[in-house]
């Protein structure tokens, strides 16, 4: 192998940023391959000269105390012939051989190989490359849209996978269009690596931040935590490191010309930026923004904040479906109750109420006894008492008729007068005679 074409080599992959010994190590691996499989022997070596380009091309076999493989391996008292300071383990050439006799098919075998190997150095390159810009932001160009996913050209022969679960709803894209996206993982494919990109993740938001606020960028001001759904609207709580630095207007900017076209990146998406606080209670208060909060009530030991606001600012306070509070409650880890001062004062004063009537409702045991004796006793004996009038009229009517039998009870069976008139028709029938 001549010079010439080992610098060919070199020029053709330092435009795909091989590096040079990696370069030659390839060729190293490819050519050996080449011979072993052209002469069926495994104990073929290859050194190439990366200044010269000269190739050596020789048999070696490693010394070992117990030879188990004969075709790779020696003993070492074996070594020792070829090499006196032979030690166990040491890699021992036993023989030089030509490395010019490569024959054509040989050659063509070589180059093959060597290419194959070239290809997949250079996607390992590129995978190191990818791989260290997790969670960073790269921009690429729309190559084509498939049903589930948005294809960008990264550079390289890279592609991003855009997924449409990891697409904003505002935003449409077109073929050509540049479009920035967050790394989520880069994945190794038998073309080379695949980037699994997202635009609605909240580290995209944090990485925009980044790029319009030096502030942020350089540390001063730090993103204490996100609450995001994309498309609608995010909150950004962010504290200073600096005395005398306010974090929200640093990163508003002024006029909200930072905010504004970190807003346009994302299609319109509202953003409200909020100062961050160690107080939970006001950590709260401020996560509520831009309603106006009275008190916060917490309660540490089932994570819940009470929260009064104004009975005119409880709708903007719970925001369209919720939305306010359920991303305040995502910004502060808190579960958040939001009550209207009105409702609570009614609340505190149908407590009072009921207090007060408590000892009217709720007498003692023993004056309760009292009271609920009397009332029932007179109701349950009226009957009886009716009951015995009547059993006493009839007893005197039956006394003033002796001849006569008595009329029946109002509830003894009706059937019994047909016997009485039958005994008085029968009397009379008697007489006639």
């Amino acid at each position: 192998m001549s010079r010439d074409f080992v610098g060919a080599l070199l020029q053709l992959n330092a435009e795909k940023q091989v590096p040079r010994e990696q370069l030659i190590r390839t060729v190293e691996e490819a050519i050996q391959a080449a011979y072993r499989r052209i002469a069926n022997e495994e104990d073929i070596h290859v050194q190439i000269d990366g200044e010269s380009g000269k190739i050596r091309v020789f048999r070696a076999r490693t010394a070992v105390a117990e030879v188990e493989d004969p075709l790779t391996e020696l003993t070492i008292e074996e070594a020792r012939a070829h090499k006196p300071d032979a030690k166990a383990g040491e890699l021992i050439e036993i023989e030089q051989l030509d490395g010019d006799a490569f024959g054509r098919i040989g050659a063509q075998t070589a180059k093959q190989v060597v290419l194959q190997r070239l290809r997949e150095a250079e996607r390992d390159v590129v995978y190191d490359q990818f791989a260290s810009r997790e969670g960073e932001l790269i921009t690429g160009t729309v190559n084509r849209a498939e049903p589930r996913a948005i294809v960008l050209d990264v550079g390289k022969g890279v592609e991003g996978i855009l997924a449409t679960t990891e697409q904003s709803p505002l935003e449409h894209y077109r073929i050509g269009q540049n479009v920035k996206a967050f790394v989520l993982e880069v994945r190794r494919g038998p073309k080379g690596p695949t980037l699994l990109v997202s635009r609605t993740h909240k580290g995209f938001l944090k990485r925009l931040f980044e790029l319009e606020v030096p502030e942020i960028h350089n540390g001063t001001v730090e993103i204490r935590a996100i609450a995001r759904e994309a498309g609608s609207r995010s909150k950004v709580a962010v504290s200073s490191r600096q005395d005398g630095l306010d974090p929200v207007g640093a990163t508003v900017g002024q006029r909200g010309a930072r905010v504004q076209a970190v807003v346009a990146e994302l299609g319109g998406e509202k953003i409200d930026v909020i100062p961050w606080n160690d107080d939970p209670a006001q950590f709260v208060a401020n996560a509520l923004s831009p309603a106006q909060v009275l008190s916060v009530d917490i309660d540490t030991e089932h994570r819940i904040a009470n929260v009064t606001v104004p009975e005119r600012m409880l709708s903007l306070a719970i925001g369209r479906e919720g939305q306010n509070a359920r991303l305040a409650a995502r910004l502060t880890g808190w579960r958040i109750d939001i009550r209207s001062d009105v409702s609570v004062a009614e609340a505190r004063a149908a407590e009072a109420a009921g207090a007060a009537a408590a000892p009217v409702v709720a007498p003692k045991p023993g004056e309760a006894e009292a009271l609920v004796e009397p009332a029932t006793e007179p109701v349950t004996e009226k009957k009886p008492r009716a009951r015995a009038k009547k059993v006493a009229s009839e007893e005197v009517t039956a006394a003033d008729e002796p001849a006569i039998e008595p009329e029946p009870a109002a509830d003894e069976p009706v059937t019994e007068k047909k016997p009485r008139a039958r005994a008085k028709k029968v009397a009379s029938e008697e007489v006639a005679p």
